[in-house]
């Protein structure tokens, strides 16, 4: 966190929630130009905009006014993975470092034009 972004926090930052992964929400009172209130997140640990729910995002962007009171979850979703892009355990399917060529080009017909 930036020295700014704690001064705002701790001078003229209102708690409004915290989600399932310890992120705190927060809300400035005062009304800009545009009529809206600064929103604003303070993730715990690791700064990941990948941490952030769905509908945390919402409030955090305007699309929803009143924050989440409870996260509702569903059996098929999974629960949060850290973004795994840039790192060796990233999703590659039929990716030619994974081993045989072929493979990873099976079933591919370049197009050509009549």
């Amino acid at each position: 966190m930036t020295i700014t972004t704690w001064l705002l926090t701790k001078i003229r930052g209102q708690i409004v929630g915290t989600d399932s992964l310890g992120n705190t929400y927060y809300q400035d009172n005062r009304r800009r130009d545009n009529g809206k209130c600064r929103r604003w997140v303070v993730y715990k640990g690791q700064v990941e905009a990948s941490k952030i729910p769905p509908q945390w995002h919402a409030w955090l962007h305007y699309v929803i006014d009143t924050a989440p009171e409870k996260e509702k979850t569903y059996d098929w979703q999974k629960p949060y993975q850290r973004n795994l892009t840039g790192t060796k355990f990233a999703h590659k399917p039929s990716h030619w470092l994974h081993g045989n060529i072929e493979q990873a080009t099976a079933g591919y017909e370049a197009w050509k034009p009549d």
